[in-house]
């Protein structure tokens, strides 16, 4: 099950996310997603764990919890939906 970790400390690793979730089961993967230009993490997450039932178990335990001075928002990963593709922004100094 794939799970959405929110609110994360900008200093939490892939290996600290891991383990928190570790406590609860067996963890596929954990990653924290980071910005492509400037390598910094964007403040949140996700974390496959193959059993259900521990990913939910580890969904009610760890949401709303306290990790590294924030509180951790929990869910089941919803997938991404189709987004309208993006205007262009105009060039600098043109009045489009």
């Amino acid at each position: 099950m794939d799970i959405y970790v929110g609110n994360l400390a900008y200093a939490t690793t892939d290996d600290e996310l891991r383990q928190v979730f570790e406590r609860h089961g067996a963890v596929e993967s954990a990653r924290v997603v980071v910005d492509r230009v400037t390598g910094r993490s964007k403040g949140f997450g996700f974390v496959v764990m193959p059993s259900a039932d521990e990913a939910n178990a580890a969904i009610a335990a760890i949401n709303g919890t306290e990790v590294g001075g924030r509180t951790l928002r929990v869910n089941e990963s919803r997938p991404r939906t189709d987004r309208p593709p993006r205007r262009p922004r105009p060039p600098a100094g043109s009045a489009w």
